[in-house]
């Protein structure tokens, strides 16, 4: 192991002390000037105790920990951090007859920082989210087809919106081994297309099936509104719990069709289903209040950054003030948050504020979060990004 070393600045090596996965370019006192983008690095701390081997990129997060040990990063480290992965998900026993569709690595939360793996079926999907990881790419590929006990045989590599605009990389979404004859996944029984090759993220929505399965138990005899539906998985879950009717709402006509489909795949021809493409603010207003009893606001992030943090407050409030306001008495509010850079206090608390002004009686039922495949290391907190609250208005 014989990596460039960076040293960091007297007393900066703290966090790193207890094991937390970003060095910050403030911390660094000296790096080599030959450095380049997704180069592997040792970082030492100022007294030239060696602490630990990452990734090194230029911005803000200046290097992404992969390990605390003088540990070579080769095929075999990426191969041994990926069976890691899937003992967790064996334990979790998302790899079933009735459910081929989960996340296989979270990045930090598996000790791969800057790496996203999404399994549907014998297809993996692969995003990086740091140059580090785009170089390792084909070896992460290789390992994955290998991986004992993964019915993997495809590997497409979806990286084009995710790395950081100023390593110019330019990567290309495409196939790196194999190609799928299929884009039907199944989660909890149910059918849906997921769209890698063009749709958002990996293509489906993985973090939120426990949440879905939970909104299934509340679904029968009420009226579902799915505000911000993408796909339509809360659609098709309230769909088979026994709603009565079930809008989906989406500003996308692409997002709208793909809810249709999905639809259509598990209940074809169901009358009960209604989608429209409109924005959710317009529908929220023109709706007749107490038209639903239940309503989902799973929007998309409102702050992908800190800067934008108080505008994307103001919009919780807004938008749950909206469902507030018009929801039936005795009705449940699904809402959520998976904007990072909203914590679970600031949420609640818009949430709170929105409950507030409308004057009604609210209570939480639920406290709700990202699934178990979507793990969160205990060193490193900030990787807990989705909140919800399953709410119960009269």
């Amino acid at each position: 192991m014989n990596y460039p070393v960076i040293h960091l600045k007297r007393g900066k090596e703290e966090s790193l002390d207890r094991f937390h996965p970003w060095v910050f370019s403030g911390a660094i006192a000296s790096a080599p000037d030959n450095l380049e983008e997704g180069d592997v690095v040792t970082v030492n701390a100022s007294d030239g105790r060696f602490i630990g081997v990452g990734h090194f990129q230029i911005g803000s997060i200046a290097v992404r920990m992969l390990d605390f040990g003088p540990t070579t990063i080769d095929s075999r480290f990426y191969h041994k951090r990926l069976e890691a992965a899937l003992a967790l998900r064996k334990v979790l026993g998302l790899d079933r007859a009735d459910n081929n569709a989960y996340r296989l690595v979270h990045g930090e939360g598996d000790f791969l920082p800057g790496l996203v793996v999404d399994v549907y079926g014998d297809t993996a999907v692969v995003q990086a989210h740091s140059p580090g990881m785009h170089f390792a790419r084909n070896i992460i590929a290789q390992g994955l087809v290998a991986l004992p006990g993964l019915p993997v045989k495809n590997v497409y590599y979806k990286s084009e919106t995710t790395l950081p605009y100023k390593a110019q990389l330019d990567p290309q979404n495409a196939y790196l081994i194999g190609r799928a004859d299929t884009d039907v996944a199944v989660e909890n029984g149910l059918k849906f297309h997921v769209d890698w090759l063009r749709g958002q993220k990996t293509g489906f929505f993985v973090d939120q099936r426990d949440n879905r399965s939970l909104l299934e138990k509340y679904a029968h005899g009420r009226s579902v509104l799915n505000m911000f539906c993408y796909t339509g998985g809360f659609s098709v879950y309230a769909m088979r719990g026994g709603a009565v009717r079930v809008e989906s709402v989406d500003s996308s006509e692409k997002a709208i069709s793909l809810t249709d489909a999905n639809i259509d795949l598990n209940f074809p021809g169901d009358p009960r289903h209604h989608s429209t493409a409109i924005d959710a603010f317009k529908y929220l207003d023109d709706m007749q209040r107490g038209e639903f009893d239940l309503i989902i606001l799973d929007p998309p992030a409102f702050a992908k950054h800190r800067s934008a943090l108080g505008n994307a407050l103001r919009g919780y409030q807004r938008l749950n003030g909206k469902a507030f306001e018009k929801i039936a008495p005795g009705g449940i509010l699904f809402t959520f948050s998976c904007s990072q850079a909203v914590n679970k206090e600031q949420f609640r608390l818009a949430v709170f504020t929105a409950a507030a002004r409308s004057k009604r009686k609210v209570r939480i039922l639920h406290q709700l979060t990202q699934p178990a495949d979507h793990p969160v290391s205990i060193y490193h907190p900030e990787g807990e990004y989705l909140k919800g609250l399953i709410l119960y208005v009269e």
